[in-house]
């Protein structure tokens, strides 16, 4: 092959990109992967990564606040926002640094500059050395996704930010509006209120989180509120009116629109896909509200051109994409793979406290016609929970009553992103009520609480 043919072309270097680039390197293919930006793409320069160094940072200052109920003593506690932005570019830079060395060492071509599908098999790049034309037997848009901005509402960059506004804030705010409760904006909402921003957040449905279930939503509202955050459901933000230092927004609550002035606002009403000029109307690529339209092993319909991570829907998150990655490159290699089944991906939000889900919520299960068993424990009765002073918190279980089957978990509190996993596992491995009820949980640890939660679904928690 010549240095322009490729078995499979990559075309965006995210979390989905380059994990494919790499598994079809090491299936034997020659790859090329084209990104016209950064390699690690949104998730790890703008995205996942950058917030949760910044979190880190808000987490330990919350902590320091705390310090007399653990016996220390902290005086003159402050923060450098300057410093805590400089540490979360600095974990971004080094992360970016290590996907090229993933791919160096993969021996995966780099190509940099703005992809499109050229025709059967080929790709153009435009570069700033001019365009470069590709061919490969397969092709893949990993292409990512952006902010959504609405009309009225767009980002200015001074006083209107979008994620990647507030990732290197020009200023500190003090009286924030946050649009939008899902977990970007609960993220930046709970890092700047932890700050001491006098935070807001108007979620336009009728719960706050709302992809989570409603009891956990809940309690999330409860924490937040008793931090000092002010929780506007059911709340449309219809105009923007802007200052030089403020801004102010029309806010419709139950038919009536009131003006609130703040001194900055974040939008995160959500993503679209990044489908602009990649040719994929030529291609006969079918679109379907910025997204392109695939099947279970992300097959765009047309002949060895695949879709993967945001670009081919929800959720949108970076480990469906990479795994969905994994699987196109076996697909790429003539290996057989399974498809990812959405409803086994957890989700996982980084606010405080934390909120993770995996499967059905107790309302979903209800809606799909199941007859179910649910089990609650909560982290007052947890011993670990109460030795890092995390006392607030719930592990919520749902099971089919009649096979036992793990239909969905839900967390939040210290920890619990990493907790989830467990239950992901169990969910792949078709685990029933009683397969957790015998597996033995190490003590004294969080995990405990998942036994009980289980057990609590069939009348036997032990301890609360």
């Amino acid at each position: 092959m010549s240095d322009t043919s490729f078995d499979m072309i990559v075309i965006g270097a995210g979390p989905g990109g380059y994990v494919c680039a790499i598994r079809g390197a090491q299936n034997g293919l020659k790859v090329a992967v084209a990104e016209r930006e950064h390699l690690g793409g949104i998730c790890l320069n703008w995205g996942c990564i950058p917030t949760k160094a910044m979190l880190r940072s808000s987490e330990v200052f919350h902590l320091m606040h705390r310090a007399q109920e653990f016996g220390l003593k902290a005086g003159d506690i402050d923060y450098d926002l300057d410093a805590v932005v400089k540490r979360s570019r600095r974990v971004a830079g080094q992360l970016s640094s290590g996907v090229a060395h993933l791919l160096r060492k993969n021996k995966v071509t780099v190509v940099t500059g703005a992809a499109r599908l050229a025709g059967a098999g080929r790709v153009t790049v435009a570069g700033d050395k001019g365009d470069r034309m590709l061919t490969a037997k397969s092709i893949v848009l990993a292409t990512g996704a952006r902010a959504r901005e609405l009309p009225g509402l767009e980002a200015d960059g001074k006083r209107v930010w979008t994620y990647k506004h507030a990732l290197q804030p020009p200023h500190m705010p003090k009286k924030l509006l946050v649009i939008g409760s899902g977990a970007i904006g609960i993220e930046f909402a709970s890092f700047y209120n932890t700050l001491g921003a006098d935070t807001t957040v108007a979620e336009v449905m009728d719960r706050i989180l709302p992809v989570e279930d409603a009891e956990i939503s809940a309690h999330a509202r409860k924490q937040f509120e008793k931090q000092g955050m002010k929780i506007l459901q059911k709340a449309i933000v219809r105009t923007l009116h802007r200052k030089t230092d403020t801004v102010t927004a029309d806010i419709e609550v139950s038919g009536k629109v009131e003006k609130h002035d703040f001194d900055t606002v974040i939008s995160a009403v959500g993503i679209v896909g990044n489908i602009e000029d990649l040719g994929l109307g030529d291609a006969g690529i079918k679109v379907d509200r910025t997204h392109v339209v695939t099947d279970d092993h992300c097959r765009t319909g047309m002949d060895n051109i695949y879709a993967i991570g945001d670009i081919a829907g929800a959720p949108w998150l970076a480990h469906k994409a990479s795994h969905e990655g994994v699987m196109v490159a076996d697909l790429a290699a003539g290996r057989s793979a399974h498809p990812v089944s959405p409803d086994s991906i957890a989700g996982c939000t980084y606010c405080y406290p934390q909120v993770a889900s995996v499967g059905l919520t107790e309302a979903q299960a209800q809606e799909a016609g199941y007859h179910i068993r649910v089990g609650r424990f909560p982290f007052a009765g947890n011993g670990k929970a109460i030795a890092l002073g995390e006392p607030e918190g719930l592990i919520k279980t749902v099971f089919d009553a009649k096979t036992g089957a793990l239909l969905g978990a839900h967390m939040i509190g210290a920890e619990v992103t990493e907790l989830i996993q467990g239950y992901v596992i169990g969910r792949r491995l078709e685990t029933t009520e009683e397969d957790l009820m015998n597996t033995v949980f190490p003590h004294p640890t969080l995990s405990e609480m998942m036994h009980e939660a289980t057990l609590d679904a069939y009348g036997r928690t032990i301890h609360f």
